[in-house]
């Protein structure tokens, strides 16, 4: 699931420079040079009067929250296509903006939290998955079930999921990942993203097997998978997502088009 946001945030940056330096030529050197009745030239005026603006949406987006727009649906059933989101960007500590460097740390990702990251296999894209496995953990997918540190994750059956646009029913289930309840989509048959693995950083510490694979998570890293199991391309596919690729945690539906029930859901 790829929404990227980056050229968006190197676009805001470039416009608060070029604003700011505007309000700051206007402010410090042309109005107290001009005669007091003397307007500023529009593009001085026009561009000084946006700088506030500009910096005060950079602040937002940068460091409080992010919308973003969801594009595929590897999140279903709890994320659809269409849905917009916020990300909250200061969960997991405070980062520069543009160059993503984190300084100030504040916390970690905990399992079963939706979270939003810069894809290990292209940085310039923005993909979201629900975080399955911490650092040092041992994660085994068999037979379609989790089981974390040799500990079988709690699952139950939750009836069965529509896709209206494709009409047709997945079985549904209840999962609980640390202290977060949600529901995933399971279908029949062999996973078809298993048996695509490719070659990725610690691929070593995975193995692969027509039942499943089994991972131990290395330091500073995460595997995450998309709630619907079979229909995501995850760290079951292209590894696992380094600390500072993480951008933020997803944790509120604030539109959709096609839906309007949906707005307003917190997860």
């Amino acid at each position: 699931m790829d929404f990227s946001n980056v050229n968006l945030a190197l676009g805001l940056f470039v416009l608060l420079l070029v604003t700011g330096a505007l309000w700051a030529a206007d402010r410090f050197y042309a109005k107290p040079r001009r005669a007091p009745d003397t307007p500023p030239p529009w593009w001085v005026e026009w561009g000084a009067a946006f700088f506030p603006v500009v910096l005060a949406v950079f602040i937002l987006r940068s460091f409080i929250v992010e919308p973003y727009k969801i594009p595929s649906g590897s999140m279903i059933p709890t994320l659809l296509e269409g849905d917009f989101i916020l990300v909250n960007k200061f969960t997991y500590g405070i980062r520069l903006p543009v160059i993503d460097l984190k300084i100030v740390d504040v916390n970690q990702p905990k399992r079963g939290e939706v979270m939003v990251f810069r894809y290990p296999r292209d940085p310039s894209q923005n993909y979201i998955k629900r975080v399955v496995g911490l650092p040092g953990d041992r994660v085994d997918y068999t037979d379609k079930r989790l089981t974390i540190d040799g500990e079988p994750v709690a699952v139950t059956a939750a009836g069965s999921y529509l896709h209206a646009k494709a009409s047709y029913f997945s079985p549904r289930y209840t999962e609980k990942l640390g202290e977060a309840e949600h529901d995933i989509l399971l279908e029949n048959g062999v996973s078809p993203y298993i048996s695509g693995a490719k070659n990725f950083k610690f691929r070593e510490n995975c193995t692969y097997t027509v039942r499943g694979f089994s991972c131990m998570v290395p330091a500073g890293h995460y595997l995450v998978m998309g709630d619907n199991r079979d229909n995501s391309a995850d760290s079951r596919v292209w590894g696992f997502v380094p600390e500072e690729n993480i951008v933020g945690r997803a944790f509120f539906i604030w539109f959709n088009f096609n839906d309007l029930k949906r707005v307003g859901r917190f997860y």
